[in-house]
């Protein structure tokens, strides 16, 4: 077992944004999607962008979307009766996903939501356990996990939003993007009254979510929906280890569980394929209490049969969908909408406020966002430059998935073993994996290395003690299965952009130079509006 534990060391250690410009008149259109709308003008100042309406309203970039990327990317670029929405994902946001709402200015949404605190997971398996802790020792203390009602943390960051004095709100359903000649001229949407308007701006930034209609004119969407999530809430009962997520690896796929608030626990109950047991006819009841309640942790199985007596059952589809994204002036797509990996590992709010991050810093020296053609050129360096951090995510997400859900293949058995193993080891062995879930270390070589080190290992305690053509037979298909499950990901990301970006031309792309030279200085005097259409909408303003 020594043997096994220090090959494991050494191979471990060797191996929303969317601003909207110039909203409201007519036109002509492509796409469909229930979305709300917010509006904005923006002018150069303190090194932001801005821009001026010839018309009677002066906007600048158009956001559809009102959820997690559309709401911060409002606040960002412009600093209901929008319902607040009601959701069984989106409720676990990583260390990495928080230092990212540092950096927007929007760490106080996590405030007053009875949000709690998360400092890493715990990992179940056939009896046993281990803890696996974020490497949080060089952050500061309010650095951690956070988890919470996914609706209260999105209407904080609304209201926020809101708040700015150049922000104005626009409920509305967006029904069509207006385009012409090629180029996306602003969206066409209903209000409550059934009246169709439309809004103009330079940049539309769609974000609409995983469900989006408007995606098909901007990217070529390739969705795959691995599984299910079942959504039960818990009351009365506390987890095995306070202040972390929980991970068990059941059969026939992983269960969470991890705190919403003070007084509830969350559980989400994997069901692999795209058809679940009907609530209805309780068959879902029954599945959930013959099937997966001997499954979990004793001190929660009580509650977990409350939770299904209660009746509030609910499925959500876990959509997978690698960013393929087709440049079109005049827009940019976001969030879900345009990048979705499996939720198992809780990075998509991770992933969407660090290309909110991206976008603003790219944004925020251009004086002038009319020529569309020219932006739409430079805004390309935004699917580079997101690389790091969303294909680190996306891949650890996808791959974990596959290796932590049952099969009769003992190849593998052999692997899922391996990983829960591996990470029992601790050291760089555990904390290496956990700082790439967390989004504290967006290395895609890191990811590589400790997937196949894990790889090894198992089939290093095939070997041991003494090796046989079988065990060997095996060790050689768990290697084949690994390569199997991480290469297609990793092709799907784009093994040049993950692996080597500074090669990719885009990488290197600088801002258009402004065709009108005093368009900075006239742009001091031009107040900055916003407009935000909900549904998958929201405004946002310059930090």
């Amino acid at each position: 077992m020594a043997d096994q534990y220090v090959l494991g060391t050494v191979l471990a250690s060797v191996l929303a944004l969317v601003v909207l410009y110039n909203l409201f008149v007519k036109r002509n259109a492509r796409g469909e999607s229930t979305a709300d709308v917010a509006k904005a003008a923006t002018t150069a100042v303190n090194g932001e962008c801005r821009s001026k309406n010839g018309g009677g309203d002066d906007v600048d970039v158009i956001i559809v979307g009102a959820g997690v990327a559309g709401a911060a990317l409002a606040h960002t670029l412009g600093k209901r009766d929008l319902t607040e929405p009601d959701r069984i994902v989106g409720e676990l946001l990583q260390p990495g996903g928080y230092l990212k709402l540092i950096e927007l200015g929007l760490e106080d949404c996590v405030e007053n939501i009875d949000a709690q605190r998360v400092f890493g997971y715990a990992l179940f398996k056939n009896g046993r356990n281990t803890r696996l802790s974020y490497p949080l020792e060089k952050f500061h203390s309010d650095v951690s996990g956070r988890s919470f009602h996914n609706g209260r943390f999105i209407q904080r960051m609304r209201e926020k939003a809101a708040t700015l004095p150049n922000v104005r709100l626009e409920q509305g359903t967006v029904t069509t993007l207006l385009e012409e000649n090629g180029t996306i001229k602003g969206v066409q949407y209903k209000i409550k009254t059934g009246e169709e308007l439309t809004a103009y701006a330079p940049l539309t930034i769609v974000c609409d979510g995983c469900f989006s209609n408007l995606r098909r004119s901007l990217c070529k969407p390739k969705v795959d929906v691995p599984s299910c999530f079942v959504g039960l809430v818990l009351e009365n009962c506390e987890l095995p280890y306070a202040n972390h997520g929980h991970v068990i690896l059941a059969d026939p796929s992983p269960i969470l569980f991890y705190k919403i608030s003070s007084t509830e626990i969350r559980c989400l109950v994997d069901v692999p394929g795209q058809k679940v047991p009907s609530i209805s006819s309780g068959e879902m009841a029954n599945y959930l209490k013959t099937m997966v309640a001997s499954q979990i942790p004793p001190q929660l199985q009580d509650a977990f049969i409350a939770a299904i007596e209660k009746g509030n059952i609910r499925t959500m589809p876990n959509r997978s969908m690698p960013a393929d994204p087709q440049p079109t002036p005049g827009a940019l797509l976001m969030g879900d909408a345009f990048n979705m990996r499996h939720p198992l590992t809780g990075g998509g709010m991770t992933v969407a406020l660090s290309d909110i991050v991206v976008l603003r810093n790219l944004l925020r020296p251009l004086p002038d966002l009319n020529d569309a053609p020219t932006l739409c050129r430079y805004l390309e360096s935004f699917y580079t430059l997101r690389k790091p951090v969303a294909s680190t995510i996306n891949t650890l997400a996808g791959a974990l998935y596959q290796v932590f859900c049952a099969s009769p293949d003992q190849a593998l058995k052999e692997m899922r073993q391996a990983c829960f193993d591996y990470l029992s080891l601790g050291g760089v062995c555990s904390t290496g994996p956990v700082s790439l879930l967390s989004g504290l270390n967006p290395r895609p070589l890191s990811l590589v290395l400790h997937f196949f080190a894990v790889a090894i290992y198992g089939v290093g305690r095939l070997l041991l003690p003494f090796p046989s053509l079988k065990r060997m037979w095996i060790g050689a298909r768990l290697i084949s299965g690994a390569s199997g499950i991480i290469l297609p990901i990793i092709k799907a990301e784009g093994v040049r952009q993950m692996f080597f970006p500074a090669t990719v031309p885009a990488y290197y792309r600088a801002p258009p130079a402004s065709k009108n030279q005093t368009h900075s200085n006239r742009g001091k005097h031009v107040k900055q509006q916003l407009a935000l259409f909900e549904a998958t909408a929201f405004p946002l303003s310059p930090n």
